[in-house]
């Protein structure tokens, strides 16, 4: 009896005892049984710490404003699994998610797969029979062992590197950057994105043998008041308007995209676009991404963003230090393996009041909201904050709580971002 959708995820969360279980042996092996057949005429893939989603979604808007035929692949998703899977702006539509699904579990044989590899080949499968010019591939976690990486990248993007998933990558910034490393090829284009990466990232990028774009070094950006300025060490340079995206951060991001393009197709006469500035400047004006300081609207404004760790906390700071006055009211949930002190402490006194979510009835990761709140109190001890057994709860009490003209930051996790985005505008 065929499988619907639903049914597929369903079984693949029970095909395999791990729901991390790193390696690319077994992807690999079964990958070769279904023919590895090339993905597009040039692969990106993209890793990194925070920004990779936007990353991604920067690349895939000026590409496709180039009018080149464009795939990308990301995770998690917000709403629906769909949204992982992208080909020409559109989400893959269940039947060709269940065929695919079909396909691999017929390869793989006796062959254990994880949730995530059996959407990572999904996503190479489809991929190939969508004759792209271009495909994106998003790093699930870390980057040389991850799924992602038994496809060989023309070029690969590494956005930041910071402390998050230390349990599978290591202690600190240098191990973790070796790790996303691992994405690099030799003698082929690796973008970093940001401006002090750790010297890990730099020392294993050099033993391969990759051709090393650097933020700051190869590539560097001026800001003015109008936009924007892209330069390249040869010489190249593009004045710009700034993201859609919100957040100063959306500019490295921007700019680690534009390296790639810069380094890939510029010279690429197979696929370069006509006009790659124009390419860039029209991607920079339609750039979409959910749950990326996403305004909701209202008064007050409800802001949805996925940031769960330390990192991207400072970019919420830094954020929220260029917006008017006005209390903020955080709703924040978090799972059990963030750094929930680090996450607090960056946003600090900026936050007016935390409304705390617990995720534990959402993910056997979720922490309750009683152990956020005893890490807050702990980290700052004067805060003001109330608990809820859940977001809906928690976003309806800081809808109650906040006044026109202040804001509602709901932050922390996916399924922080997912559980607003799905509730109804009040």
């Amino acid at each position: 009896m065929a499988r619907t959708l639903a049914e597929w995820l369903a079984y693949q969360e029970r095909v395999n005892l791990h729901s991390i279980e790193l390696g690319l042996d077994r992807v690999r092996e079964v990958w070769q049984r279904m023919g590895a057949p090339a993905l597009a005429q040039r692969v990106i893939t993209v890793g990194g710490t925070n920004g990779k989603g936007s990353t991604v979604a920067l690349l895939e808007a000026m590409l496709t404003a180039a009018g080149l035929r464009v795939g990308s692949f990301t995770s998690p998703h917000l709403l629906d699994y769909n949204e992982r899977i992208r080909i020409d702006g559109a989400n893959a539509d269940d039947a060709s998610l269940i065929a695919s699904f079909e396909r691999i579990e017929a390869a793989r044989g006796a062959i254990p797969l994880t949730y995530f590899e059996f959407g990572t080949l999904a996503a190479l499968d489809l991929f190939a029979r969508a004759g792209l010019d271009v495909a994106i591939l998003e790093v699930g976690l870390g980057g040389r062992l991850d799924a992602v990486n038994i496809i060989d990248a023309d070029a690969v993007i590494i956005t930041t590197v910071d402390l998050d998933h230390m349990e599978w990558l290591g202690p600190d910034r240098d191990s973790i950057g070796r790790e996303k490393a691992g994405i690099a090829r030799a003698n082929r284009p690796a973008i970093v994105g940001e401006i002090d990466p750790p010297a890990g990232l730099l020392e294993a990028l050099a033993a391969c043998g990759a051709q090393v774009e650097r933020a700051g070094f190869d590539f560097h950006i001026e800001r003015h008041e109008d936009g924007w300025r892209w330069i390249h060490r040869d010489g190249s340079a593009m004045e710009l308007p700034a993201p859609a995206l919100a957040a100063p951060v959306q500019f490295a991001n921007a700019s680690a995209a534009i390296a790639a393009l810069h380094v890939l197709l510029a010279k690429d006469e197979t696929i370069a676009p006509k006009d790659l500035y124009a390419a860039v400047n029209a991607g920079l004006n339609s750039v979409r991404i959910p749950a990326r300081l996403q305004s909701l609207g209202g008064d007050p404004v409800l802001i949805v963003d996925v940031g769960h760790n330390p990192q991207a906390a400072r970019a919420l700071a830094e954020w929220l230090d260029t917006q008017p006055s006005g209390r903020v009211h955080a709703v924040y949930g978090a799972l059990t393996d963030k750094d929930v002190a680090g996450v607090i402490g960056a946003l600090g006194e900026r936050i007016g009041h935390w409304h705390l979510a617990g995720l534990e009835r959402v993910t056997a990761r979720g922490l309750p909201a009683a152990a956020l709140a005893a890490i807050l109190a702990q980290t700052l001890p004067h805060a003001s904050f109330d608990a809820h057994a859940d977001v809906a709860s928690a976003l309806a009490a800081a809808r109650d709580a906040a006044r026109p003209g202040e804001r509602i930051l709901a932050f922390g996790s996916f399924f922080v971002a997912s559980a607003v985005i799905a509730e109804p505008m009040s």
